[in-house]
């Protein structure tokens, strides 16, 4: 690791790195509000339009230069939120990335160690860290902002705080924000007063303003699905055409046995943990089968099952884990969806994993929820059910752990558990 530096508000340092990791941090304790990291690429202080922002709801930006990787969870409460910055793939007109966090059910007054800090993903090292310790009734804040001078990144810590949330924020910079819940109206452009007549002069009329651009609001609203409200209409949420990306992050906690502690369990986790994310589908017209790396059964999007699994991750947190997608464009021919994970090797069940669900419709709001600690031995959890109720998708949290009896394999548990009646052979990947 190299040398890092932890910055003042309003200093700057050199970016020499070819691509960063920008890491937002804050530790989570009881009544802390959730924290979201977000980007705005910005041409002369202004974004072009809406694709310019990126953040859960819009997790890549056009150009690849920069991406929402999403959060981890470590043992203590310690949280991260991370965006990657590919300077290779800027734009050139882009010449300040802003980063900033928003709080989601609270203020920044009760976010506890909040910090950015910009990484060297190919060395590891530490390039710039700022700490904010100032926050009130804040509930968005720029934290620092990479720029571009003569020709070189630099990054500034900025400390600017906002009590109007993401949407003052991302509004500030020029997004056109879509909060659906809200009842009042659009705002209708406000026709100017009509100058008085004035005599009519031979000359020629003068050159129209150019048109603004047409811009799409983006939608800021998440889900977050929990016991007390496990389901969630997707029509409701917007989310009812394009692909449904589901996405599977995990992290393994490490525990360390003490003298004389008394571990309840003691599960070997290691390194090469390898969860497989799959699907159970039966359609409309009644087939059945399943999505899953298991006999490269990987399923397709534009023929049925209209489900498909993007490879196999074996590393969880170093990546953005396992992912899945559903093409809601036929969703009128998915009768039901069961996404369930199976621990196919490096641990004997998912004690000690912390996980979270992000289901992210192309259009509408993102849909997560975390997994609870696993107390039994299990090796097969059910995520989420979709289910197509009179042409509305709703998506219900399972969070299910089951315990396969002896000889009978995780698919088949599900399978069992969920009636779907289906004749299994030995597989293998």
């Amino acid at each position: 690791m190299g040398a890092s530096m932890t910055m003042q508000k309003g200093t700057n340092v050199p970016v020499p790195a070819r691509a960063v990791r920008v890491e937002l941090g804050w530790r989570a304790a009881p009544g802390t509000p959730d924290v979201d990291a977000s980007a705005l690429l910005l041409v002369s202080g202004k974004v072009r339009g809406d694709a310019d922002f990126v953040f859960y709801n819009q997790p890549v930006h056009g150009s690849g230069a920069v991406r929402h990787e999403g959060k981890q969870t470590a043992a203590g409460g310690a949280v991260t939120d991370t965006l990657t910055v590919d300077f290779t793939r800027m734009e050139p007109a882009i010449d300040r990335v802003v980063v900033a966090a928003s709080a989601d059910g609270g203020t920044f007054g009760r976010v506890t160690g909040l910090y950015v800090r910009v990484l060297d993903p190919a060395s590891g090292s530490e390039i710039a860290r700022f700490e904010t310790a100032t926050a009130t009734v804040e509930t968005a804040f720029i934290l620092g902002e990479l720029y571009l001078r003569q020709g070189a990144w630099k990054f500034r810590a900025v400390g600017q705080g906002y009590d109007t949330g993401l949407e003052g924020l991302a509004t500030d910079f020029g997004i056109s924000v879509d909060e659906p819940q809200q009842a009042a109206p659009p705002r209708q452009p406000q026709s100017a007063p009509r100058p008085p007549a004035r005599p009519v002069t031979p000359q020629a009329a003068p050159t129209p303003p150019p048109e603004p651009p047409v811009l799409h609001p983006v939608r800021l609203t998440k889900v977050t699905l929990t016991k007390e409200a496990p389901a969630v209409s997707l029509s409701k949420q917007g989310g009812t055409s394009g692909a449904l990306r589901v996405n599977l992050n995990w992290e393994v906690r490490k525990q360390f046995k003490g003298w004389g502690a008394k571990l309840g369990r003691a599960v070997a986790m290691h390194a090469d943990l390898d969860l497989d994310l799959c699907a159970l589908y039966e359609l409309t017209d009644g087939s059945k089968g399943v999505v899953q790396a298991l006999g490269n059964a990987f399923g397709s999007l534009r023929q049925p099952p209209y489900i498909h699994l993007d490879g196999d991750d074996r590393t969880g947190a170093l990546s953005t884990g396992e992912n899945l997608t559903v093409n809601l464009d036929h969703k009128d021919r998915l009768r039901r969806v069961l996404i369930f994970v199976t621990v196919y090797e490096g641990a004997r069940s998912f004690a000690d994993l912390h996980a979270t669900v992000t289901l992210q419709p192309q259009n509408g709001a993102a849909i997560d929820f975390s997994l609870d600690e696993c107390t039994v031995p299990s090796t097969v959890c059910a995520l989420a059910l979709i289910t197509n109720d009179g042409g509305d998708l709703t998506v219900r949290r399972e969070a299910r752990y089951l315990v396969p009896q002896r000889g009978v394999s995780p698919q088949r548990t599900i399978d069992a558990a969920y009636g779907w009646g289906m004749n299994w052979t030995p597989g293998r990947k």
